[in-house]
């Protein structure tokens, strides 16, 4: 295969490199917070993983000469298995237990703020170099890598050629606390041990026989324009969620609204908002907290030209929303959109019963397998269920049909490149972890001079 541009140069010249890809992705949000942003780089230089994961901008920047046009030139990617609904950040960490609209806790892939539309395997290729990161560092061979990567493209592949046959839901069922197993199960089990009330005694507080949102924990007070104009921004997501959200109008009472601010690895510098709502029922027990997020332009969206896809949106806000329940089943009744100040608002429950995939005590290389393949198989239902049943018409055919299809003409060549992709980039993220951390340490990070200790 060819090697991915750029695996040459030096290491200043790959550094130059990183930094310019940075200042598009970052620049002005850094310049806006760089506190913010100091907490999210060393956190990101803490391990090769944890720099994949906050710098999709940089992956999809060497993947920039696998545009999905001229097709011929790109394995499985045609007119449409390149135009499908993608994550944009699929990596081995963003996967994890939700209860969605049902009531029901499944697990299956979460945080969707970088989804758009683009080519399947882009989501696979990044999926695949995040396990062999995670493989790395559990001093796994490189075959063994190999065999981990092999497994999960089998698993993709029985599952969407399944799905493309019409298999229902009792053939390929989601991830519940019924059918899952090993971490899976485990992660479910330990949401399901979670409660509301758990949730709430660790952020709000009783006042006046009236629950509010309790001071410190990261919480900032708002001055009397900007609350107001936050209520004047839930207005605007009210009307953004599906009637069958809105049975019972005193759900949405507000009690209460208090800032935050993003200094996670992946909403560094974001602006947010926590809103404390009545929830389903009078009882101080049933209230709902919601956040409200500037939304961010998705990484791979710098690397689509297709202006019908980005025409499609709004703002960043109704991208996410639209992606999220495009990909996700029955997803959270909670969430919608609105603006803020110019900008496109994500909002959506702070959930009480999320729980993320624990790498750190998976070590036996049978329940690594067993894992891989049912992300393998996660990723074939997510990249399935966005298409011309999901309700939206910017994928009008079948993901599923056109995926199947497109492996089908080479069977043997998928896991291949997945694999091949997965060693170099794993190879390549590992080299680009140390620049990073050099040009960190020694302040070359503009708007991040010094190191911040005062």
């Amino acid at each position: 295969m060819p090697v991915l541009h750029p695996a040459e140069g030096t290491a200043d010249e790959r550094g130059e490199e990183i930094l310019a890809v940075f200042e598009t992705a970052f620049g002005e949000l850094l310049a806006a917070d760089p506190a913010a942003f100091r907490v999210k780089f060393r956190k990101m230089a803490s391990s090769a993983f944890a720099f994949y994961r906050g710098t999709a901008s940089l992956f999809y920047h060497d993947l920039e000469r696998e545009r999905p046009k001229p097709y011929e030139s790109h394995p499985y990617l045609d007119e449409r298995t390149s135009r499908v609904w993608i994550h944009g950040d699929l990596h081995a960490e963003n996967f994890g237990t939700y209860m969605d609209s049902n009531g029901r806790l499944v697990f299956n892939v979460n945080d969707f703020d970088e989804a758009y539309v683009g080519p399947f395997t882009w989501d696979l290729k990044r999926l695949a170099a995040s396990l062999a990161l995670i493989g790395y560092t559990k001093a796994l061979s490189d075959g063994q890598i190999s065999e981990l990567i092999r497994v999960c493209a089998a698993a993709y592949r029985e599952r969407i050629h399944a799905l493309a046959a019409g298999a229902k839901d009792d053939d390929v069922p989601p991830f519940t606390l019924d059918t899952a197993e090993g971490p899976l199960l485990d992660a479910l089990r330990v949401a399901r041990s979670l409660t509301r009330f758990s949730l709430l005694d660790s952020m709000t507080e009783i006042r006046d026989f009236e629950r509010r949102f309790a001071p410190g924990g990261g919480s900032i007070e708002l001055d009397a324009a900007t609350r107001y104009k936050v209520l004047a921004a839930f207005d605007g997501y009210l009307e953004t969620l599906p009637e069958s959200s809105l049975t019972r109008p005193d759900s949405y009472r507000v009690k209460d609204v208090v800032g935050r601010r993003g200094i996670g690895i992946g909403s560094a510098g974001l602006p947010s908002y926590n809103i404390l709502l009545e929830g389903n029922s009078d009882a101080l027990e049933n209230d709902v907290v919601i956040y409200m997020k500037q939304a961010q332009t998705p990484a791979v969206s710098r690397h689509i030209d297709d202006l019908t896809v980005r025409d499609y949106f709004h703002h960043e806000g109704h991208r996410t929303v639209i992606s999220q329940r495009a990909l996700q089943d029955h997803a959270d009744p909670w969430l919608g959109w609105t603006e803020l100040d110019g900008a496109g608002q994500l909002v959506a429950e702070v959930s009480p019963y999320a729980v993320d995939l624990d790498w750190s005590d998976i070590d036996d290389l049978d329940e690594i397998a067993a894992v891989v393949a049912d992300l393998g198989r996660a990723t074939a239902t997510m990249h399935a269920a966005a298409d011309d049943e999901s309700g939206h018409s910017l994928v009008p055919f079948s993901t599923e049909r056109a995926i199947d299809a497109a492996i089908a003409a080479d069977e043997e060549g998928f896991p291949a490149l997945l694999i091949d992709f997965a060693h170099q980039y794993g190879a390549r993220a590992r080299r680009d972890h140390q620049i990073f951390v050099d040009l960190f340490r020694n302040g070359r990070i503009p708007g991040l001079a010094g190191n911040g200790i005062r």
